[in-house]
């Protein structure tokens, strides 16, 4: 068969693709070499200080880079105000709950390890650095057992008061704190009045949970109503309650700086809890207020577990109670209002009473959960955040059947405990933000940032990157720069001196 022979046409043509070709080859050469960044140089800079953790690698120092450019980087600008905005809500603390069932998981292991998780929590220095902790009034769903500070039925004159119950757990427990943080600050909170001052004379208003609490079809609570005997010798027992409360905890070297009247007043649970109507925790707070007042202690409403601004704005309403108001508790549900109160309310502190906890298995994914959480508190201008459970034994529930997350997980059978990761999220955040610092103004297209200015004028960058591959960041605080690269699925502080 002969060969093809090609026309003039056909040759020209030809030749024209294929130049088209290599001309459209080359110029893709070129753009992918544009689009290319050119290897980042490292920034040497004692200034800043990078920290980033992964699921698999949790605290790790990571490199600094000079300022760049590259089409996928991402920017992160940080906005400085001249002078310090007296508006800006300043940080009051961080810290978690003292529970009955984090110390008796610690008892576990040995002095050693025991000394050296409470120095990595609560040392101003190193670790955690917690400094505003929780603590309950009486028990709550991580006690040992219900109980209260005054069971004797009709005891108005609180002649059987007495928290020796807490001898054994929660007081050496915040004695073991303060041997590393002394000026620990703490508030508090019931979750069930004595059971004789409430209509149902039961610790506990619902059935559920994996322990029968033995509460009859009578005495089951619903949200909407008052538990709590509205009469006025059993609020004011109760206010006065609350003052014996601070003042035998006083008598032991621990002061309680703040108190809320009620954990969750909308929830009905199986474990100590006490429904109260917005109405009822105003009659409330006209005899509790004073009885704070004359100890120099703090009330705050709360704890608001649902996004419901209503429950507050009827408080408030109320000028005899709202006097005595000065911060709001909110957790769970209550976030969904948190944004609406801060704006009504400006003159109220905010604090994130109770983070949200989990079910037990300490995912990495739920420590993703935990940042957005503490993203969303924070640019809604809380002051404090409180972690909840300090520690529990690995898969142990709370005594009424509900297994929840903890920053600290030991292991009775090998006598040995691990940080979780919730633990090293909140790090992220709790071991570089100082008290008094201030939230800061940041734009760009890295939008999954905080940034905090402390007092000694330290900038504090926290960033996360949920992509599954890892992402540049130009960081510009002002006069200063610097880009990281942020590994997949990870978080990461940046911290920006000023000397």
């Amino acid at each position: 068969m002969s060969p093809k022979s090609w026309n003039r046409r056909e040759v020209l043509q030809r030749s024209a693709r294929a130049a088209i070709g290599s001309a459209l080859a080359t110029l893709a050469d070129s753009c992918r070499r544009a689009h290319s960044p050119a290897p980042l140089q490292p920034l040497e800079d004692e200034r800043f200080v990078f920290i980033v953790t992964t699921e698999r690698n949790p605290w790790q120092k990571a490199q600094v880079f000079k300022p760049a450019f590259s089409w996928t980087m991402l920017n992160l600008n940080v906005d400085l105000p001249e002078k310090q905005d007296l508006n800006r809500a300043s940080i009051q603390g961080f810290g978690a709950c003292f529970n009955e069932l984090g110390w008796t998981s610690l008892q576990q292991l040995s002095s050693d390890d025991r000394q050296s998780v409470l120095r990595e929590l609560f040392d101003p220095v190193v670790g955690a650095r917690f400094s505003y902790c929780r603590m309950p009034i009486g028990a709550n769903d991580f006690s040992t057992e219900a109980y209260s500070y005054d069971e004797q039925d009709g005891d108005f004159a609180l002649q059987h008061f007495s928290i020796d119950h807490d001898r054994r757990t929660l007081i050496p427990f915040i004695h073991a704190a303060q041997q590393y943080q002394p000026r620990l600050r703490l508030w508090a909170s019931p979750w069930t009045p004595p059971s004789w001052m409430k209509r149902n004379h039961f610790y506990a208003e619902a059935k559920g949970g994996q322990k029968d609490n033995g509460i009859r079809p009578d005495q089951i609570g619903h949200e909407g109503e008052d538990m709590f005997v509205q009469e006025p010798r059993y609020l004011e027992a109760y206010a006065r309650y609350f003052g014996s409360f601070i003042d035998a905890y006083r008598a032991e070297g621990i002061r309680v700086g703040m108190v809320m009247p009620q954990n969750e007043f909308n929830s009905a649970q199986n474990f100590p809890s006490c429904t109260w109507t917005p109405e009822g925790l105003v009659r409330f707070l006209r005899y509790l207020g004073p009885e704070t007042s004359k100890r120099d202690v703090e009330l705050f409403l709360g704890t608001i577990e649902r996004g419901n601004p209503k429950l507050v704005e009827t408080v408030m309403a109320d000028k005899d109670a709202a006097q005595y108001v000065k911060g709001l508790g909110i957790q769970w549900a209550g976030k969904n209002a948190l944004p609406a109160l801060h704006s009504e309310f400006p003159q109220l502190l905010v604090f994130q009473s109770e983070q949200e906890c989990g079910d037990g298995k300490n995912a990495w994914s739920y420590a993703g959960y935990t940042w957005q959480l503490m993203k969303h508190y924070l640019r809604s201008g809380a002051g404090g955040y409180m972690y909840w459970n300090i520690s529990l034994l690995q898969g142990q529930p709370s005594t009424w059947g509900w297994p929840q997350n903890s920053l600290v997980t030991v292991d009775r059978a090998a006598n040995s405990f691990k940080y979780t990761h919730d633990y090293f999220v909140f790090k992220h955040l709790t071991h570089f933000v100082d008290v008094g610092a201030i939230l800061l103004q940041t734009s760009g297209t890295c939008d999954d940032a905080l940034g905090f200015r402390n007092p000694d004028g330290t900038l504090v960058l926290l960033v996360r990157n949920e992509l599954a591959h890892s992402q540049q960041v130009q960081i510009q605080a002002g006069e200063r720069e610097a880009v990281i690269e942020l590994p997949p699925d990870s978080v990461g502080t940046v911290t920006i001196g000023t000397a």
